[in-house]
């Protein structure tokens, strides 16, 4: 499989608005995908490689690197009646306090900027833990609901396709 490479402009650094968690409040055979972090300021991907490094007894340095533990930390996510994603959330976190459906959440990455630009490199995991870290906020604010997402389950690359109205689809690759 060839790399892939970036779609956008040589020089010019590439928008933030560009890499985007969706988090599916469909099913898994009718995904629905709604974007996570909407009032959020800053969120980037944490990888823990696991990385080991060894000295041998002739002296040389090696070192080992395990499939990356990938979390993401969205912080303070305002609740907003119409974000379908913090309101599947709350729901499961708040009103149910359902650990297990907490612990296998379905989400796609879509790298907006890597690809074909119509037809952008995603990930989707299959299992997903969402851990609601919190609830509240400043008095006079807006109640935030942090969440802590760590990726796992199946991992399934693909693409993503975004309609006019903004709907996402994914395809997975062959």
């Amino acid at each position: 499989m060839p790399d892939i490479t970036f779609n956008t402009a040589a020089g010019r650094t590439i928008a933030r608005e560009l890499l985007i968690a969706y988090l599916n409040t469909g099913t898994a055979a009718a995904p629905v995908w709604s974007p996570i972090g909407r009032r959020v300021e800053e969120s980037s991907t944490e990888l823990d490689w696991e990385s080991e490094t060894l000295r041998d007894i002739l002296g040389a340095t090696y070192g080992t690197l395990k499939k990356p533990k990938i979390t993401q930390t969205f912080e303070p996510c305002d609740l907003d009646g119409g974000d379908a994603g913090l309101l599947k959330l709350w729901n499961l976190a708040v009103k149910e306090q359902d650990a297990q459906a907490l612990a296998a959440q379905d989400m796609l990455i879509v790298h907006f900027y890597a690809g074909e630009s119509a037809s952008p490199f995603a990930e989707r995991y299959a299992s997903c833990m969402v851990e609601v870290t919190g609830l509240g906020g400043e008095g006079g604010g807006n109640i935030g609901m942090p969440l802590t997402i760590t990726y796992g389950g199946t991992r399934t690359t693909g693409t993503a396709t975004k309609d006019a109205g903004g709907v996402i689809s994914f395809t997975a690759d062959t």
